[in-house]
């Protein structure tokens, strides 16, 4: 992967530790230039988003929400107008979760049963805008 930048700093948000470690995996065999961080606390998220790249947002969430659902916490970050949020991505294995995601703000998500598939890659990288260049390279 050729990257613009030194890192790309992504949150994890909303997941338990063994989907985290799951993630942070994945990710590192994209590229070693990304750098994550769990979230489980909706204040902090806000507190901290300017500092995140992506935000990979489980469907069901963990932790302190004032929602369960990931598509939610999408869309209530995607209509503030009082946030400037990062590129949001959901995590999940239904399309229908996809979809709805999608519509409320965020980028095209991935699947916890497909992590290490090309397309995973492919749009993480897209998420950072650098699918374009790995392709040519």
């Amino acid at each position: 992967m050729t990257d613009k930048q030194d890192s790309y700093k992504v949150f994890l948000v909303g997941h338990c530790i063994p989907d985290s470690y799951a993630l942070k995996s994945a990710l590192r065999s994209i590229s070693s230039s990304i750098k994550m961080e769990r979230i489980n606390n909706e204040q902090t998220l806000i507190d901290q988003l300017s500092e995140a790249d992506l935000l990979l947002v489980n469907r069901v969430l963990e932790g302190r929400f004032s929602s369960e659902n990931g598509v939610d916490l999408i869309a209530s970050l995607a209509s503030n107008n009082a946030v400037n949020p990062p590129k949001m991505m959901l995590v999940s294995n239904y399309e229908d979760a996809q979809q709805h995601a999608v519509q409320a703000g965020a980028v095209p998500g991935i699947g916890k049963s497909s992590l290490y598939d090309d397309q995973t890659a492919q749009r993480i990288q897209s998420a950072f805008g650098i699918a374009e260049h790995s392709a040519n390279a």
